[in-house]
């Protein structure tokens, strides 16, 4: 699992991406990447645990209207913009997993998605000027069909894990719960339609 400011504009065939993004604020940098910690993969597991079980600093996703926001954002990417095919997804109060296959290069994919929602969030919270998402972005493309459906039973269980709902189809805002169609037209509305399109910025 590889910590990035920008992903890279090339990126293999037919391969699934594991993606991870988080909340501006949620994650000190004075923390990550942890000491002592063997491998990125072991990092990567301390940082999602520490996110999860995270009782202060920004905590909007864990609000409908913002949750509602990303997840209907995330359904238009793959259904109207075909930027890529949608595998698995979770929103969590602070953080976001996504596992797609890849029809765009993710960079641009990445950059509209956080760019629209970090507008949008901040409008529905009356906040103006102040980041939204961290810049930095976590990935790891899966090897092979084995990795994939662990990556996905990881994701769509985080939930569970973090004592949020006994079972991971409980959950609203994840692939798990079967929320795959896209909403987008009637939840974002034309005008959001339009700005997410153009979205340019964290």
């Amino acid at each position: 699992m590889e910590r990035r400011r920008r992903l890279p504009h090339v990126y293999p065939q037919d391969k699934l991406l594991f993606l991870t993004w988080h909340l501006y604020g949620s994650l000190p940098h004075t923390l990550y990447p942890p000491p002592h910690k063997a491998n990125a993969g072991v990092a990567f597991v301390w940082m999602d645990r520490y996110l999860d079980t995270a009782r202060s600093g920004p905590l909007y996703l864990g609000q409908e209207p913002i949750a509602r926001l990303v997840q209907a954002s995330i359904l238009y990417g793959a259904h109207e913009l075909r930027y890529y095919d949608l595998r698995a997804y979770v929103i969590m109060a602070n953080h976001v997993h996504l596992l797609v296959l890849p029809r765009e290069a993710p960079s641009r994919f990445l950059k509209t998605l956080k760019g629209y929602t970090a507008r949008e969030a901040n409008r529905l919270l009356g906040r103006t000027g102040q980041p939204f998402w961290q810049a930095e972005s976590y990935d790891h493309w899966a090897r092979d069909e084995k990795e994939e459906d662990r990556i996905k039973a990881y994701i769509e269980n985080n939930p569970v894990k973090a004592g949020l709902v006994a079972h991971a189809a409980d959950y609203p805002w994840s692939s798990a719960a079967g929320h795959f169609e896209s909403k987008a037209e009637t939840t974002l509305g034309s005008a959001g339609v339009a700005a997410r399109a153009t979205a340019d910025s964290p």
